[in-house]
């Protein structure tokens, strides 16, 4: 289950983690991570257990999972093919909400004075991996607290807490010779269930230009309605009304540049550019394809 659960609200405590099982907040009674690679991340537990996490409160630096010895010591380098850090990947790319249970230990004013608390939902902002402070490679994960996630009350112990302060009166200088490097942008893209069916049908590979973006620990793409849902639109939320594209299609998909003949033709600036992959299992909408087009028309 992703997301809230029933019966449950932000600041409850749970005086263990059998508790906090029974009530669906964090369903493993051991495992920090909850989830597979194929569904993503239901929830995380933040106690302290690896020396290079740290905790801001609304703004967590999480470490994976693995290559721990029994001391707490890291004594391996962590992976990504290990099921937990593969499920906060997942979470990543898919923009799927993670619950967060701290539990309490010294090291973090945000952490409960004992026993365990439901925090909420936070989303993993991004990603990578270091040097931890063993001297083995770790991977970190960024986790947000999602709008309007109420910021716990801080206790007295622990030594983090606040996010490095920037001095907001002193102007950046700039540069007149400017150098230039390359960037990678990650849109935040929510996936609903019937998205992810659609790219897990496509490989996340776009399917107007064909392109497959691959990331450490999986691949990206994104769903996107032909019909726009919302008013005025008012499209289905259906397989059907779904593409899976690469960001670059997404955005011209969505700003007209790119629709759809009925024979499911690109036509991109008015001029047609080959034809819509398709999947025998992904049926397309023709009143949607034919809703995104009108829309367009110039």
């Amino acid at each position: 289950m992703f997301g809230e659960v029933p019966n449950t609200h932000v600041g409850q405590e749970f005086s263990n983690r059998r508790r906090a099982h029974e009530a669906g907040v964090h369903r493993p009674t051991q495992g920090g991570i909850c989830g597979t690679k194929r569904n993503g991340a239901e929830s995380i537990v933040v106690s302290g257990g690896y020396k290079d996490d740290e905790d801001y409160g609304n703004v967590i630096i999480y470490t994976g999972h693995g290559g721990q010895d029994s001391s707490k010591n890291q004594v391996s380098d962590q992976t990504l093919e290990d099921s937990g850090n593969a499920a906060l990947v997942t979470s990543y790319l898919n923009g799927l909400p993670v619950r967060v249970l701290r539990g309490a230990h010294a090291r973090s004013q945000w952490a409960p004075a004992e026993g365990y608390r439901y925090d909420g939902l936070f989303r993993v902002a991004s990603y990578g991996s270091k040097l931890g402070i063993d001297g083995f490679r770790i991977w970190q994960f960024r986790m947000e607290a999602v709008e309007g996630t109420p910021l716990p009350v801080p206790t007295p112990q622990g030594d983090q807490g606040r996010l490095p302060e920037v001095d907001t009166e002193k102007a950046p200088t700039g540069s007149e010779s400017p150098g230039r490097v390359t960037a990678t942008i990650q849109r935040v893209v929510r996936s609903s269930a019937v998205k992810r069916q659609v790219k897990a049908w496509h490989n996340d590979r776009c399917q107007i230009c064909n392109l497959q973006i691959e990331v450490p620990g999986g691949s990206y793409s994104e769903g996107a309605h032909m019909h726009a849902l919302g008013s005025p639109h008012d499209g289905p939320d259906t397989t059907g009304n779904v593409l899976c594209l690469c960001p670059n299609c997404h955005v011209m998909l969505d700003a007209g540049a790119i629709v759809l003949g009925d024979d499911l033709t690109v036509i991109r600036g008015g001029v047609p550019a080959g034809r819509l992959r398709t999947d025998p299992r992904h049926a397309i909408d023709l009143d949607c394809v034919r809703q995104h087009r009108e829309r367009w028309r110039q």
